[in-house]
């Protein structure tokens, strides 16, 4: 049982399944079957979506859930845990663990909107998505005042919409927004577009002020070694996805372009970015040339200064935040990282997720640091970053 007498935490990086009427409910009756919608099959509740089906594994809902019941297997909402999909009763289990306030990410528009990017009627993907983005912000967040972290999702296939709807949204109260890891890997241009195809979005970012959360899977990329490499080597190699979207940021020159922007690293852990830091560094020293030659073709004509105007560690340092669930490692090297830089998660309702131990798995984690560190960890960045009262 939680000690609850202890500080307790914020998570940056929790998941919501969407309730089965979301979507039906604010569509005329004509349309339902044109948006998300849930049928019963076989004891199992599968979403259907245009000629998608999306069903919920078992896995991705174990929180509450004795070891013996977790096998893989196909949920429906009757099995589920009512804190799942109900933000009244996860503000009970957020109690119970000792979370003041828990950013969601999106389970059936997948973590940044994949789903309706990927959508045929493109016209009624932007309706859908503004309907979950309204529900993230009045219904999830708006059912328990003051536990929630409004996340939204944006139309990644048209960058003018997604920072209209960036700032649309900031005013009805949202305060992050979801984003790619690794927009190539989606079929759209990276952040190193050299036509800029990013820079209404981030515009928009860095005028509203709200985080970019990045979450690992949100190229729809599972990293793996071979098609018959086990569960396993994807477990272990998933956090990499962050590494490498770590880089694109530190290279793509949208830092030092748009100052205000901020971007959370979700489920990523934070083990790996001191090394990465200090490689980062060395690159930069070691290889002058690319500072104003983008490839291994010497021959190029020279262009512009590709290099960051600040060092990558003064860039981490301003704008960038790991996250972590549990990982010693990189609480023992906080000093390579920065204190100011790193917030903790509970991943509820998620297999490796902490609930309902959070709070002690937190101090367990944090016990060899001053208090002060301990609330930036467990709060105080969490607060600053997402501008939360």
């Amino acid at each position: 049982m939680t000690t609850i007498e202890k500080p307790l935490l914020i998570s940056v990086d929790d998941h919501v399944i969407e309730p089965p009427n979301l979507w039906v409910d604010k569509v005329p009756r004509s349309d339902r079957e044109r948006v998300p919608h849930v049928l019963e099959e076989d004891g199992a509740s599968i979403w259907l979506y245009e000629d998608v089906r999306i069903p919920i594994p078992g896995l991705f809902v174990q929180a509450g859930r004795d070891q013996s019941e977790i096998v893989p297997e196909l949920m429906s909402y009757e099995k589920m845990r009512p804190g799942y999909f109900d933000p009244r009763e996860r503000a009970k289990d957020m109690d119970l663990d000792g979370v003041i306030a828990s950013l969601c990410f999106p389970t059936i528009p997948r973590y940044c909107g994949q789903q309706f990017l990927e959508a045929k009627d493109r016209e009624m993907a932007l309706t859908c998505l503004r309907i979950y983005n309204d529900w993230m912000i009045e219904d999830w967040a708006g059912g328990a005042p003051g536990r929630f972290i409004p996340l939204i999702v944006v139309p990644l296939w048209d960058p003018k919409l997604a920072g209209d709807e960036v700032r649309r949204c900031a005013s009805l109260g949202a305060k992050a927004v979801s984003f790619s890891e690794n927009p190539a890997k989606l079929g759209l241009p990276s952040l190193h577009d050299a036509a800029n195809y990013w820079d209404p979005f981030l515009e928009a970012v860095n005028a509203t002020g709200l985080p970019i959360c990045i979450h690992f899977g949100s190229s729809s990329m599972v990293p793996t070694t071979s098609d018959d490499a086990p569960v396993y080597v994807s477990a272990l190699l998933s956090p990499l996805n962050l590494t490498y979207a770590t880089a694109d940021w530190l290279f793509s020159k949208k830092l030092e372009k748009f100052p205000n922007l901020k971007i959370c690293l979700s489920e990523g852990g934070i083990g790996w970015i001191p090394y990465i830091l200090e490689r980062a560094e060395f690159i930069i020293e070691h290889m002058p040339w690319a500072r104003t030659y983008g490839s291994f073709d010497y021959t190029q004509t020279k262009h512009e200064d590709l290099g960051p105007e600040l060092s990558p560690r003064e860039l981490f340092a301003k704008h960038i935040y790991g996250c972590f669930i549990d990982d010693a490692f990189g609480i023992k090297n906080l000093a390579e990282i920065g204190a100011d830089n790193v917030m903790i998660e509970t991943d509820y309702p998620h297999g490796d997720g902490t609930y309902p131990h959070s709070v002690d798995n937190a101090h367990r984690l944090l016990a060899g640091l001053d208090e002060g560190t301990r609330y930036k960890i467990m709060q105080g960045n969490a607060r600053r970053v997402f501008n939360l009262p």
